[in-house]
């Protein structure tokens, strides 16, 4: 049992980095958001992932030069999608904010990340068992299925109390909380994003090759994944800077980076802490599915804590300003009936 709650605060943790890397971001001034996102995007998928496989994975140059080309490039695909994920996932942030953007987004996400990897072991591979026709044979499994729904569930009720923010507050309201405010395009992107994002989950999956790896090398099993999530962060890299640096021609924002006019020291920490904080959630997640052993149910917990934390700071930064005691309380109810699945998953692993 102890292993399992180790697994869950890891994700836990890993959850309030995920929850909490947009806030650095908002005190960037003067700066377009593509200038913001791609700077922020080096510390993310380049500088701080390599960091930590230094640390923490020996050999782990030798172990990419000797992995399969199926491997690395099914790994870099995923990572590529997720990478599209990405980048419409910080839109999101810009266009609904946290509170709303995080609920459809990761709705969708943890549907999408949880049940592909075990449905696809079941349908293209020999493996016995994660898959989720053996899910459905165990009591653990099925435990772990049903926090899956009820996470879903309260997920669902989180967007509804954002639905229902919309109808009640004006828009004076709405561009205090989130500058940027745009319902639409908001939806569009959320969509996009959280279907896309699932894809890091699979991206894993691929990179299962490179975690043994990493073990037979004699790294840390809490470290297994960190090659693997060096390659999933180059292709999510080659999106976004393709994008951004089009983006910075198109509204010719390059001439952001050295803008005087703007707090360029300060602009250049802000993004380099919120990229860190940024993978940090990726670096707990690997950690705490090391010790839990269960796609759908690590991915499920990572999700539902990124709920949990970000319609907390949506609370803390206004976004519900203006909003009725009803709604407020539909919010609590959804991010309650979350914490409801979170011990499920947990429970689950445990009779697993």
């Amino acid at each position: 049992m102890g292993i399992i709650m180790m697994g869950v605060l890891l994700h836990f943790i890993g959850g309030l980095a995920a929850g909490s890397f947009y806030i650095p971001y908002k005190e960037v001034k003067r700066w377009s958001w593509e200038s913001l996102w791609i700077l922020g995007g080096l510390f993310s998928w380049l500088l701080v992932p390599w960091l930590a496989a230094v640390l923490t994975v020996p050999g782990f140059g030798a172990i990419l030069a000797e992995a399969s080309p199926s491997t690395l490039f099914w790994t870099y695909l995923f990572g590529v999608l997720w990478g599209i994920g990405g980048l419409t996932f910080g839109l999101t942030m810009r266009y609904l904010g946290l509170s709303l953007g995080m609920s459809i987004v990761m709705g969708l996400t943890s549907t999408f990340g949880a049940l592909m990897p075990p449905l696809y072991r079941d349908l293209f591979t020999d493996d016995t068992t994660g898959t989720l026709s053996h899910m459905f044979s165990t009591t653990g499994g099925l435990l772990v299925l049903g926090g899956v729904a009820v996470s879903l569930i309260g997920i669902a009720v989180c967007g509804r109390a954002g639905m229902m923010k919309e109808k009640e507050v004006s828009d004076a309201d709405k561009y205090a909380g989130v500058a940027e405010f745009s319902l639409g395009k908001g939806l569009v992107v959320a969509i996009i994003s959280g279907v896309l994002s699932a894809a890091f989950n699979w991206g894993i999956n691929a990179g299962h090759p490179l975690a043994e790896a990493a073990l037979a090398s004699g790294a840390n099993s809490l470290f297994q994944n960190n090659v693997t999530f060096m390659v999933i962060m180059w292709g999510g890299l080659t999106t976004n800077a393709l994008w951004c640096v089009a983006m910075n021609i198109r509204n010719r924002s390059y001439g952001d980076y050295i803008n005087t006019d703007s707090p360029l020291l300060r602009n250049y920490l802000l993004c380099a802490v919120a990229g860190t904080i940024w993978f940090l959630q990726f670096f707990f997640y690997g950690m705490g599915e090391s010790r839990l052993d269960n796609d759908a149910s690590s991915w499920v917990l990572h999700m539902s804590f990124i709920i949990i934390i970000s319609n907390l700071w949506g609370l803390f930064f206004k976004e519900w300003r203006g909003t009725s005691a009803a709604n407020r309380r539909v919010l609590i109810t959804g991010i309650g009936i979350i914490l409801v699945s979170v011990a499920m998953v947990g429970f689950g692993n445990y009779l697993r």
